[in-house]
Parts: C-alpha cells; sequence; structure tokens
C-alpha cells in the first residue's frame, strides 16, 4: 500500500484569501460561516468521561473498547434502526476525515480501480482515490458506473455535505444492488444522520434519516456495506475526533489488521467520552434545537434578501444561490460551492455553526441589504 503524490492538490480553504480580505474590510468586521466546525460547548457528561479515563498509562486497543463496540451497537438499534450489530461489525476511528481519506488505500484500491463519489461532494473523497492511485468517478447516476468490473469502491453521502440532501430508502436501496452485482464496497458517510429537518426530522426514539445499514435499504445483510459516523456534528466534538465506521464484519476485520500495523488508534480517554456521548440523547436533542433556531432565522434573512436556499433537507449547511464575493461584501465569510465540483459554481454554503450572537448579526447584514 502506498500513497500518491498529493502536493497538487491544494486545500479547498487555502483559497478563500481574497475572499477574506473582503469580508474583514466590513465596517463590523468578518463573520464566518464558511466551515462546520462546531463552536458551541462539549456536554459536561462528555467532558466528565474523558476526565475520568485521563489516567490511562496503557496503549488503548485499535478495535475499541468493548464498553464502546456495544455503545455503538446499541446507539445504531436506537437512533437508526439498525438492529443486531456485532462488535467485530463496529471500528471506531480517528474522526471520520482519516477515514474517508485512507479508506481506499486500506482496502487495497488502487491504479486502474474506480473510485464512485457524489457530483457535488466534500472534496476528500477524490482525495482518497488520488492518494491510493486510483481513478474518482463524480457522479449521482447509477447507470454510470452500473455493471463496470473496474469500479471497487462506491461513496454515499447522505445527509449530503455541501447541499443537504438526503437519499431515501428507495435510492440507497438501488445503489446496494448495483453494487452488489460488480462486488463493490458501498460505504455511506451518515455523519448529519441526526440533525434532518422537516421530513426528515428525528421522530420518536430513532433518526428520521436511513442508514445504509438499515434493514429495509440492504435487505438485512451488512455483505459489501460499511457506515461512517462521526461524533463531531451531535455533540461538539470535532476537537476529541471521535468517530467510527460498521457494517460487514469481514470488512471492518481488514481495515482493524491494518489499523493495527499503521498505529491507526483512538486515545483511551476519547473512547470513554463516545461511550458517554453515544448513550445520552438528551444533549443531542438540545443541540439540534439550537442549530434549528438558527437555521430558521438565517433561511428567513435569506429569504428576505431574495435568495433562494436548495436541498438544505439535512445538516448544518443551507445550500444558497448566490456568489461568495455578495456575501464577503457584507462581511460573511461562506464557502464558494464551487469548492465542492463544478456543478457546485452557482451556490454557495453558509454554514449554521456560529453563535447565536453572530447568527444575529448575520440577520441583521442580510436584512438589510
Amino acid at each position: 500500500m502506498g500513497l500518491a503524490d498529493l502536493s497538487g492538490i491544494t486545500f479547498p480553504w487555502d483559497t478563500l484569501a481574497e475572499l477574506q480580505a473582503t469580508a474583514r474590510a466590513h465596517p463590523g468586521g468578518m463573520i464566518d460561516l464558511s466551515m462546520g466546525t462546531p463552536v458551541d460547548p462539549t456536554p459536561r457528561l462528555v467532558r466528565e468521561a474523558l476526565a475520568a479515563a485521563a489516567d490511562s498509562p496503557g496503549y488503548p486497543m485499535t478495535a475499541g473498547t468493548p464498553e464502546l463496540r456495544a455503545s455503538v451497537a446499541e446507539w445504531f438499534a436506537r437512533r437508526r434502526g439498525v438492529p443486531g450489530l456485532e462488535p467485530d461489525q463496529v471500528l471506531p476511528t480517528v474522526g471520520s476525515k482519516e477515514l474517508v481519506a485512507l479508506l481506499p488505500s486500506l482496502l487495497g484500491v488502487g491504479p486502474g480501480d474506480v473510485v464512485v463519489h457524489p457530483r457535488v461532494a466534500y472534496p476528500t473523497y477524490a482525495v482518497g482515490a488520488a492518494a491510493a492511485g486510483a481513478t474518482a468517478l463524480a457522479t449521482d447516476d447509477v447507470d454510470a458506473w452500473a455493471g463496470r468490473d473496474d469500479v471497487r469502491l462506491v461513496w454515499v453521502n447522505s445527509p449530503a455535505n455541501p447541499h443537504g440532501r438526503v437519499l431515501g430508502v428507495d435510492e440507497l436501496r438501488r445503489v446496494v444492488a448495483a453494487a452488489r452485482e460488480i462486488g463493490a464496497v458501498v460505504v455511506s458517510d451518515e455523519c448529519y444522520a441526526e440533525l434532518g429537518w422537516g421530513r426528515w426530522a428525528p421522530d420518536g426514539d430513532r433518526a428520521g434519516v436511513p442508514s445504509i445499514l438499515d434493514p429495509r435499504v440492504c435487505d438485512n445483510s451488512h455483505a459489501g456495506l460499511l457506515a461512517a459516523y462521526s461524533l463531531s456534528k451531535q455533540s461538539n466534538l470535532a476537537g476529541y475526533r471521535a468517530a467510527f465506521v460498521a457494517g460487514d464484519g469481514e470488512i471492518v476485520g481488514r481495515l482493524l489488521a491494518r489499523r493495527k500495523h499503521l498505529g491507526l488508534i483512538v486515545p483511551a480517554p476519547v473512547q470513554a467520552a463516545m461511550v458517554a456521548a453515544l448513550g445520552d440523547d438528551a444533549h443531542v436533542a438540545a443541540q439540534r434545537s439550537v442549530y434549528g433556531a438558527r437555521r430558521r432565522a438565517l433561511a428567513d434573512a435569506l429569504a428576505s434578501a431574495g435568495l433562494t436556499v436548495d436541498h438544505s433537507e439535512a445538516g448544518l449547511y443551507l445550500w444558497v444561490r448566490s456568489d461568495a464575493e455578495w456575501f464577503a461584501e457584507r462581511g460573511i465569510l461562506v464557502a464558494p460551492g464551487g469548492l465542492y465540483g463544478p456543478d457546485g459554481d452557482d451556490h454557495v454554503r453558509t454554514a449554521l455553526t456560529a453563535t447565536d450572537a453572530h447568527i444575529a448579526d448575520v440577520v441583521l447584514r442580510l436584512t438589510n441589504s
């Protein structure tokens, strides 16, 4: 396994210097809505669990503690409608980005192989394919890759970053069926699943967004399927690098074996904190309520400014028909949609991850524009 030269790939947020300069020149200063990094406090029970496990002189388990694996399996059953996961079907990861970037390489994907990812997408899917020496294919059309014997890995992102679209059960079933016909692995990046809005809002004790591991999607078989999830968004744990992958036990076992050699291990105190976060739904509901209020305020202000929001059915962003310069002139830094592929050029991504005070300031700037 080797990693290809990535020196020619620019980190997307390194390209925002001119927009930042314009936004900072605003009399009220710059408000940054360009990134989805949480700004609210990490829940107290999570911090307390981290502190209680701080005396950790020994090496942690790459596979995760039994308590963590059991917590992940129970969370999938309780929150995602995915019963019956066994401990060997779960693996903690050092955040979800390293999993996305390294997964093609860890699965042995390489030159001559194709990695499919959504047409408008988080850039790391393509970066991971490039790192493995594989070819990235950006498409939302299953027919564009169905039947191809060179497709080894298919990424699904639902709810999607940047535009917040959610794939329903029937759409996911079609992806799974096509991938199984050619022996490709499907990996669903589901990091925003607890942040559904409208018809995708959580209903009772479970999230409204379907998982790739949902029995309705996979016909009670996790063969060839993985779901990736992060606690960064639901629990404000971006700084903890707390995430996991679950699904096909054979594939998880292969990943575990390789990650042991590479030393890709979640620290023991973070594993303890993850158990606390996964076992408590109250803080997730509270944070969702906070984001919901910010979302409503920002959406109303965008509408008053004559702007249209597309998709945005779930997640921490509003996908707005506009250009980033228009926002920068009002002191608001947003992510240009082109960072996520050419099809995003006529949109910008505005994040909900700003303080209530900053969102209120953005609302004033938009409504007075």
